[in-house]
């Protein structure tokens, strides 16, 4: 099984990537566009925007928490993190973009101004797992680069990520999942196939989503 490598600064550069797709992606949808299904089963693309756009919100809570040292979880609630996802088709084309555009930036600044004692500095994640503070440029690139796939635009596929994040990726969900055997294939299609999402792998068994 692959090891994870990655160093901060790759990981910082994953999800300014990622960042970058998922603005493109949404850059010329429409109402109908936003509206339209996404790969996850029961979100629109506004559902899937949404929770990108709070994810990037909820990142900035754990920014705070890194820099001053207050404890400031990332969600309030799990009512509050589901809130956030319904809000997306109650949301306008452009006050999406909005959104999604302006939380990303206050995260990437939040993120410069970090020092190397603040990266150091542990948070806690929604999932209730204690880490420091470099490790939230990951935890942001898995959610842009893997939803600008979700989208389902046709924009950004699997083989469109970088081939370092997906490696990680890969190393990542199979210490999940538990698996020791890869099926052979393309790393985007073996990265698809364990993240749950459409891929052309012959005889892999389904595996649910993840993320």
């Amino acid at each position: 099984m692959t090891e994870v490598t990655r160093t901060l600064a790759q990981a910082r550069a994953w999800a300014r990537t990622g960042t970058e797709l998922i603005l493109d992606a949404v850059a010329g949808l429409d109402e109908a566009g936003f509206s339209a299904p996404s790969v996850l089963p029961e979100w629109t693309r506004g559902h899937l925007v949404a929770h990108v756009a709070a994810n990037a919100d909820a990142l900035c809570n754990l920014v705070h928490w890194a820099a001053t040292g207050d404890q400031t979880p990332m969600y309030a609630s799990a009512e509050e993190r589901a809130a956030g996802i319904a809000k997306g088709p109650t949301l306008s084309a452009d006050e999406l973009r909005s959104w999604l555009t302006g939380s990303a930036y206050r995260l990437a600044e939040g993120l410069d101004g970090l020092t190397d004692e603040q990266w150091q500095r542990q948070v806690v994640t929604a999932q209730g797992r204690t880490v420091p503070a470099t490790e939230l440029p990951w935890m942001r690139a898995r959610e842009v680069c893997v939803h600008a796939v979700d989208l389902g635009t046709g924009v950004v596929t699997f083989a469109d990520l970088p081939k370092g994040f997906l490696t990680d990726l890969v190393a990542e969900i199979s210490a999940k999942r538990g698996l020791t055997g890869l099926p052979d294939g393309p790393l985007s299609e073996v990265a698809a196939w364990l993240a749950g999402r459409p891929h052309s792998l012959a005889d892999a068994p389904e595996l649910g989503p993840w993320l």
